[in-house]
């Protein structure tokens, strides 16, 4: 039987205007379903392909409000949510999440706002055990997710767009971490990602958007793998061949 909260999704398109930019988007235009078969499922592709743009959605599609946050999150700073999310037509399991959380590293902060509102509500010595014992305000941009993703330990949906954006190598291990022991508990991660770390986890399914079409890949076959791996390896050659080339621009 089939535990996860999203089982797949299909795109609407009479449900878009003809003239939306979405339709210009290689890879989310030759979308047909899309089945989530894992409990990590990642996006990757370069910039641009559509990655992002799908995990808002889905987000949106499954009432998340679009700026990141749990499911009781509600506020707005900046109206920017493509039509995308109204021509969602998405399965769900049968379980309700018991947590569940929506990471957008562009609006982190507004979210961290949010959560210091919601300090006068909650008990200060409870508030401040959740996140490491401060204020996320008062804790660097990585620390204060990191706390605030740590503080959800129960089984649920977790949409992450770019989650490593503000960690370093040593904090995505953290993450790593966590991802992996909280998946294998039965909770279920749909995340956009360029790190080589975090696409490492064991038993993820790898959802590539380069070439204009969505396909399954491989970790080792991931454009963030082949860069990193290259560099480490060939750190020398690859710098004096790129530097060259900008010199001879």
């Amino acid at each position: 039987m089939d535990h996860k909260y999203i089982q797949s999704i299909s795109i609407d398109w009479n449900q878009i205007d003809h003239d939306s930019y979405l339709h210009s988007i290689d890879a989310l235009k030759n979308m047909e379903d899309l089945d989530f078969q894992k409990n990590i499922t990642f996006f990757v592709g370069e910039n641009g392909t559509g990655k992002s743009t799908l995990i808002e959605a889905i987000a949106v599609a499954y009432g998340f409000n679009p700026e990141g946050g749990t499911m009781n999150y509600r506020f707005s700073t900046f109206d920017d949510v493509s039509q995308l999310s109204s021509a969602i037509r998405m399965v769900k399991g049968y379980r309700r999440a018991k947590s569940n959380y929506f990471f957008r590293a562009e609006s982190f902060f507004n979210v961290a706002s949010k959560a210091e509102d919601y300090r006068d509500m909650t008990p200060k010595e409870i508030y401040y055990d959740r996140y490491g014992g401060k204020s996320l305000h008062e804790q660097s941009h990585g620390e204060s997710f990191l706390a605030y993703f740590q503080s959800f330990d129960q089984e649920g949906l977790y949409i992450m767009d770019e989650p490593e954006a503000a960690l370093s190598p040593q904090r995505q291990l953290t993450l790593f971490i966590q991802i992996a022991k909280m998946a294998e508990n039965g909770s279920q991660f749909i995340i956009a990602s360029h790190s080589p770390i975090l696409l490492g986890i064991p038993g993820a399914d790898i959802i590539s958007f380069d070439e204009g079409v969505m396909r399954r890949c491989g970790y080792e076959e991931t454009e963030s793998y082949q860069v990193m791996e290259m560099f480490i390896n060939h750190r020398e050659r690859l710098i004096e061949r790129l530097l060259n080339e900008r010199t001879n621009i």
